[in-house]
C-alpha cells in the first residue's frame, strides 16, 4: 500500500508542475514594482510538511500554497524562492528580514498582526480533529481526558488550548509538524489532532489510518504575512492577489488541489 501511494504522490506531483506551468503562463503581466532583499527574487519562508499547501514531493516542492506564491511572485515580475522552515521559525524569520514574505496557511490573528502585517485574506478555513479510524471519538464533547496533538505555533495549538480550559481535554501534545503529529496518532500515543480541516482530510486521505470526526467551526482566514514596516510589499502583494483571483488564476489553483471552484 504504501508503494502505491507513494507512487500516486510522485504523479501528482508530476501533474502539478505541469499545471502549475500553464496557470503562470497566463500571468505574467506586471502588477507593481516592489524592492526585494535579493534583486529580481522573491524570498518567501514557508513550511515544508503541511499538505496539501506545502509539502516536498520527492525533490520538488509543490502545494496550494507554493501554487499561489508562484502566481504572486510571477505579478510582481520576480522569480519565486522558497526558504523552508518549521512553522514556529517563520514568523520570526520574516522579523530578521530572512525572506520578503510568507506564506504558509497562516492565519491573520490579532496576535500575529502585532508583529507583522497581513495581505488581505486569500483562504478560509476551519479547525477539525483527527481520529485513528474506528476510534471512539466522534465529536467534541468525546475528547474529554483524551491526549490531543497539536503543531507547536497554530490556531490548531489555540484552539485546543481554549477546549481544554474549557475542560474538554485531558492533555494536549506539541510536535514541530503536523507529520510527526500524525505518526504519533497512527501508533496511539496520542488520541487526536487539532488541525486546520484542509490538511487533516488530506492527511487522511494519502496516509489511510485516520478520518476527520468532527469539524469545528471558526472561520479562519489565511493571509500572506510581510515584515511590519514593509508597507510597499503589503500594496504589492495585495495588488498581485487581486489579479489572479480576477484573472481565475486562483480558481484554477484552487480546483487542482481541493477539487472544487474556489468561492474566492
Amino acid at each position: 500500500m504504501a508503494r502505491t501511494r507513494t507512487r500516486g504522490i510522485l504523479i501528482v506531483a508530476v501533474l502539478a508542475m505541469f499545471v502549475s506551468a500553464a496557470l503562470l503562463a497566463g500571468c505574467t503581466s506586471k502588477v507593481a514594482s516592489v524592492k526585494t532583499i535579493k534583486p529580481g527574487v522573491l524570498l518567501i519562508g514557508s513550511e515544508n510538511t503541511y499538505p496539501p499547501f506545502e509539502m516536498t514531493v520527492g525533490n520538488e516542492f509543490v502545494g496550494f500554497d507554493v501554487d499561489v506564491a508562484n502566481a504572486v511572485a510571477a505579478r510582481l515580475g520576480l522569480r519565486p524562492q522558497i526558504v523552508k522552515k518549521t512553522f514556529g521559525q517563520i514568523i520570526p524569520g520574516l522579523q530578521a528580514g530572512n525572506y520578503d514574505i510568507a506564506i504558509s496557511a497562516m492565519t491573520i490573528t490579532p496576535a500575529r498582526s502585532q508583529v507583522i502585517s497581513f495581505s488581505k485574506p486569500y483562504m478560509t478555513a476551519d479547525q477539525s480533529i483527527c481520529v485513528r479510524l474506528a476510534s471512539d471519538i466522534k465529536e467534541q464533547a468525546n475528547l474529554v481526558g483524551k491526549t490531543v496533538g497539536v503543531e507547536t505555533g497554530t490556531t490548531g495549538e489555540a484552539t485546543a488550548v481554549a477546549i481544554q480550559k474549557a475542560g474538554g481535554v485531558g492533555k494536549i501534545v506539541r510536535f514541530s509538524n503536523i507529520e510527526l503529529a500524525f505518526q504519533a496518532l497512527e501508533i496511539g500515543t496520542i488520541d487526536a489532532i487539532i488541525n486546520d480541516y484542509a490538511t487533516n482530510a488530506y492527511m487522511s486521505d494519502q496516509r489511510g489510518n485516520t478520518e476527520v470526526a468532527s469539524l469545528i467551526k471558526t472561520n479562519e482566514n489565511y493571509g500572506i504575512g510581510v515584515a511590519k514596516a514593509n508597507t510597499q510589499m503589503v500594496a504589492g502583494v495585495n495588488k498581485a492577489l487581486a489579479a489572479i483571483m480576477k484573472d481565475g488564476t486562483y480558481k484554477a489553483i484552487y480546483k487542482k488541489w481541493f477539487g472544487s471552484p474556489a468561492s474566492k
